[in-house]
């Protein structure tokens, strides 16, 4: 008897541990692929979905979006016959009112460039409304930022070869990750290339000109982290130090042996990344980490574009608005 009770405990403790952590998880809707996000306002956020050429605001717990920028005819992503062409937004990073965003910068499946996928943009915050939004600058956005890597020897070296790659495979090139830096200058994170199994990290040193004046870019000296054979997947600055979410070059759907997803803490340039131990991502496809800007808690976005809808990835047209949807969660 005192076994059974005992049993009938440990299933309830279980049970309640499960519901608390499900509770802290929300599913938003009419977008699928959050790939990048940034915290505006008390309790919002700006989210890009690496299909579409729109940005969603969303209130934290709300599943429902209160706000929409379509900035389609300002990224040039709509072709002759008003079609969208996909940009890939996979990187976003706040500085001040300026909210930066980059494209994945990737070759399609084939290994073929891919001009709409070679964004780098910036909008402003506004928070003088009853909902918080951004908007364009009025400068347009930044085409050229590989083409002028690719013009260093040294970066050539690294990304030339893989940007001729489909950018899942394993020497392919995908930006995912924008961080912030204390001074004003950003991170450029990267999913792949890992030579030696190191993730790429790429300091864009004048952000602001680049966008501001069309000034070229000054990259600084390529980062090496140790993240376990990982790339990155998110990257942060938390007023502190980085956060980083690694996880493998391809995807795990479709390779059950694919590394894991972690949560990392990185004090910047010069040191290496230290594993912050967590069991909170499980199923969770983690591509867009922020804070929320209330709190200063850490809150992370799945990428759910392949998660089933019916019988549909949840990204696939056949799929309506109203049934695509992707989660986000507290992480501490």
């Amino acid at each position: 008897m005192q076994a059974t009770r005992t049993l009938i405990a440990a299933l309830l403790l279980s049970c309640a541990a499960s519901s608390a952590v499900q509770a802290q998880t929300t599913r938003y809707t009419g977008i699928c692929d959050a790939s990048a996000a940034v915290g505006i306002g008390r309790d919002h956020f700006v989210v890009g979905d690496d299909e579409r050429h729109v940005l969603f605001v969303y209130r934290a717990g709300s599943p429902a979006a209160v706000g929409e920028v379509d900035l389609g005819a300002y990224l040039g992503a709509i072709d002759s016959k008003g079609e969208a062409e996909e940009l890939d937004i996979e990187g976003a990073a706040r500085i001040g009112d300026r909210i930066y965003w980059i494209t994945s910068h990737g070759a399609n499946g084939k290994g073929e460039p891919q001009p709409t996928r070679r964004r780098f943009f910036a909008t402003t915050v506004v928070d003088s409304g009853p909902v918080p939004t951004v908007q364009a600058l009025k400068t347009p956005p930044y085409t050229k930022l590989l083409e002028k890597a690719l013009a260093d020897p040294k970066l050539a070296q690294l990304f030339e070869s893989a940007s001729k790659l489909a950018p899942e495979s394993e020497k392919g090139l995908n930006i995912e990750g924008l961080a912030a830096t204390p001074d004003g200058q950003l991170l450029i994170g990267f999913r792949n290339p890992r030579p030696e199994g190191k993730a790429l990290v790429l300091p864009l040193r004048n952000p602001a000109a680049v966008l501001d004046t069309g000034a070229d870019p000054v990259f600084g000296e390529v980062i090496r982290l140790d993240l376990g054979q990982r790339g990155i997947r998110s990257l942060e600055w938390g007023g502190t130090d980085y956060r980083i979410v690694g996880g493998p070059h391809g995807d795990r759907k479709e390779d059950p042996k694919a590394l894991s997803f972690e949560l990392y803490k990185w004090a910047g340039a010069g040191t290496q990344p230290v594993l912050v131990p967590q069991n909170k991502f499980g199923d969770i496809n983690p591509e867009a980490l922020f804070r929320m800007n209330t709190t200063g808690r850490w809150y992370v976005l799945s990428d759910d574009g392949g998660v089933a809808v019916g019988k549909h990835a949840c990204k696939k047209k056949k799929v309506p608005v109203e049934k695509k949807g992707f989660r986000g969660m507290y992480l501490d």
